[in-house]
C-alpha cells in the first residue's frame, strides 16, 4: 500500500559513482546525491548470477545506510548471462571479437537487482529486472568496425546499449528501457511512490 506523499523530501542517496545510473537518475528530477559503496563483490560459491545480482544491491544500499540517518537510499547492481554462464569484462580487442562473435544469432539476459532503503519508514524494497538482448547475424567487418568505434573492452558483453551497441541488436525485450542501462526507473519510481514521495516531483 502506498503511503501519503511525505510533506519533506528525505535526502535521496545513489549508492553509486555511475556516470550512468546518476544520468538515469536524474531523470526523475529528484535532487539526490552520490556515494561510492565499499563491498567485496567477489561471487560466492554455488551462487546463481541472480542471487549474486540481488546480493549485492542489497549490501551496496546496507553500506551507504550505515553511514547515514533518515534517508532514502537506491543501490543497483548488473550482470549479463550467456548459456547460463556470467558474462565478464572483455579488457581487450581479441577477447571482445571473441564474445561479439559467440552472440551472433544468438540472445543474452541482463539481470538488473534494485534496493530501496526507506529509513524513515524502515522499509526495504527490493526487486529484479530481467532484459533479454537477442542480436543480428554479426560478420566479422560488423564486429571490427564496432569494436574500433567504441572501443568496449571495459563493458560486459563487450559494448555499450547507450551507444552504438544498439546497431548489434535484432531487438530487446524488457519491461524498462532504461534497465538495460543500469538502473529500471519503472520499477524504481514504484518502490518512492511506496516511501511517500510525490513522483512527478515538481519542486516548490
Amino acid at each position: 500500500m502506498s503511503m501519503q506523499p511525505l510533506s519533506e523530501l528525505p535526502s535521496i542517496i545513489l549508492a553509486s559513482t555511475s556516470i550512468f545510473r546518476k544520468q538515469l537518475l536524474e531523470k526523475l528530477g529528484l535532487p539526490f546525491t552520490t556515494a561510492k559503496p565499499d563491498i567485496d563483490e567477489t561471487p560466492l560459491a554455488q551462487e546463481s548470477v541472480e542471487e549474486m545480482v540481488n546480493r549485492l544491491s542489497l549490501a551496496k544500499a546496507n553500506e551507504v545506510a550505515s553511514t547515514v540517518q533518515n534517508a532514502i537510499i537506491i543501490a543497483s547492481d548488473q550482470s549479463a548471462v550467456f548459456k547460463e554462464k556470467p558474462i565478464g569484462k572483455p579488457h581487450n580487442y581479441e577477447n571482445a571479437f571473441s564474445q561479439l562473435k559467440g552472440f551472433s544469432g544468438q540472445s543474452i539476459d541482463f539481470l538488473t537487482g534494485l534496493v530501496v532503503i526507506d529509513q524513515v519508514h524502515q522499509k526495504t524494497y527490493q526487486s529484479l529486472d530481467t532484459t533479454k538482448v537477442f542480436f543480428r547475424k554479426l560478420t566479422d567487418n560488423d564486429i571490427h568496425n564496432y569494436l574500433m568505434l567504441e572501443q568496449p573492452f571495459e563493458c560486459a558483453g563487450s559494448f555499450k546499449s547507450e551507444g552504438l551497441g544498439i546497431t548489434l541488436f535484432e531487438k530487446i525485450e524488457s519491461s524498462d528501457p532504461n534497465a538495460l542501462i543500469g538502473l529500471p526507473l519503472i520499477q524504481l519510481t514504484t518502490h518512492l511512490k511506496a516511501s511517500g514521495i510525490q513522483l512527478p516531483y515538481l519542486k516548490t
